[in-house]
């Protein structure tokens, strides 16, 4: 989930490339503080610019199961302003210093950060610290965002066709992980939920110990630090241990199948298999053979599917990488007239030749050029750099992959593709939905 602000012109300065990313080397100077605040920092004079972020560990995972949607909710929440921003100024701010500023929020971390010529790094510093510190959370902001939230979840989930097909796949794909409810949560949780319950939030899951802030673009490294220190020093180090989930899904061991009648009108073939965690051996493989199926219009699912036999409009497979055991969804769109027992069938006989046989030295140097562009445009900027140093730290706990986790793509080979093939992608170990249009509904 994002949080949108008007960007005024001087951001088109923020696509422009940098020197670094083409030669997949890039230069970083990470510490930590005594508050525990992790500190990543990348200098770039190429462009006046700087991105300045803070990525709190803290996502829909880390959720009471009464109270699903507070971190996406706190993304919004956050910019209603602090002991010293009034409401409404953050993004005023931002925007008279010819900037721009965003958020996004996943199942296992909340992402947010600013854009500013490189002269107001410590507007950035003062703003992000303020909302570390001290933001305003009361309940004048509370029901402001929540009717706001749940305008985002009717726009973005509940009137759009095939809107809740991650929501629904993710609650059948996890039995037991949190990750089996959706980032927006429940409307009825954020409703029944009161001041102190977003005071508890705020206070459990938005401190420096529980946070990396990374900075990239035109700065000096010892004068930010400086800087750093002027503004997030002071900030206290949390109490207690930050919650994280002590749950392990289990296996799915027999095929879970089930019915969805929506506001559609074609049929679509839902596939979803347990994948491992990001960062895993295993999880490059799997990676890859989704890229395999789905990723273009040479890809597998596309030429047999769509092209060759045309029995689906759009057909798609995405993983979503998480922190713990995460899930690769496949789909296929049903052309007019077309049984899901039909593509059910394609889709079978596609992933059982992954299965059976290697993939062509063709294929396989294609995905490899995929990963290497992906890691490449990804780092083309100071805003990916600002927010992919963070991610891997985050989640892998080595900002450096942001040089070298490509190596590890480079490593998979075509039998590790079989090999993954047939450890993940089984018949016994998955869900099918079929999702219908309501008037198929008996």
């Amino acid at each position: 989930m994002t949080h949108f602000f008007k960007a005024l012109p001087f951001v088109a300065l923020l696509f422009a490339g940098t020197q670094h990313a083409g030669a997949q080397n890039i230069p970083f100077v990470e510490y930590d503080m005594a508050n525990g605040l992790k500190v990543l920092l990348h200098e770039d004079h190429s462009t006046p610019i700087v991105t300045v972020s803070v990525m709190y560990h803290v996502g829909s995972k880390n959720e009471k199961p009464d109270r699903t949607g507070f971190a996406h909710f706190f993304e919004h929440l956050l910019f209603e302003g602090s002991e010293n921003i009034a409401r409404g100024e953050f993004d005023d701010y931002v925007n008279k210093a010819g900037g721009m500023m965003n958020a996004n929020t996943w199942y296992d971390r909340t992402y947010y950060f600013e854009v500013l010529p490189s002269n107001q790094l410590a507007l950035g510093l003062w703003l992000e610290s303020e909302r570390m510190l001290q933001a305003k959370v009361e309940n004048v902001g509370i029901e402001t965002q929540r009717q706001v939230v749940k305008e985002e979840r009717r726009q973005r989930v509940d009137n759009v066709p095939y809107g809740r097909l991650v929501e629904e796949t993710m609650k059948r794909t996890f039995r037991v992980h949190p990750y089996n409810h959706s980032v927006i949560g429940s409307m009825d949780h954020l409703d029944a939920a009161v001041e102190a319950d977003y005071k508890q939030f705020y206070k459990d899951f938005y401190r420096p110990d529980n946070a990396i802030l990374s900075i990239a673009g035109d700065i000096n490294i010892e004068q930010t630090k400086l800087l750093i220190d002027t503004y997030f020093k002071d900030i206290p180090r949390g109490k207690g241990e930050v919650y994280r989930p002590k749950v392990t899904e289990p296996d799915i061991t027999k095929e879970v199948r089930d019915t969805i009648y929506d506001q559609v009108r074609l049929p679509q073939l839902v596939y979803s298999y347990q994948i491992p965690p990001q960062g895993t051996t295993d999880y490059y493989a799997v990676i890859m053979l989704s890229e395999l199926l789905s990723r273009g219009k040479s890809s597998r699912m596309q030429k047999a599917i769509v092209d060759e036999q045309q029995k689906a409009v759009g057909v798609g497979s995405f993983p979503l990488t998480l922190e713990d055991k995460g899930a690769c969804i496949m789909f296929a769109r049903a052309a007019i007239g077309v049984d899901l027992k039909d593509i059910e069938k394609s889709m079978d006989e596609l992933i059982t030749d992954v299965q059976t046989n290697l993939i062509s030295e063709t294929e396989y140097q294609k995905l490899l050029n995929q990963a290497e562009t992906d890691f490449v445009t990804a780092n083309n900027s100071v805003q990916g750099i600002a927010e992919s140093l963070a991610n891997y730290e985050m989640y892998f706990g080595d900002a450096n992959l942001i040089n070298t986790e490509l190596e590890r793509y480079r490593k998979v080979t075509r039998e590790d593709l079989k090999n993954a093939a047939n450890k993940y992608f089984q018949k016994n170990s998955r869900v099918v939905l079929y999702w219908l249009p309501l008037t198929a509904k008996p």
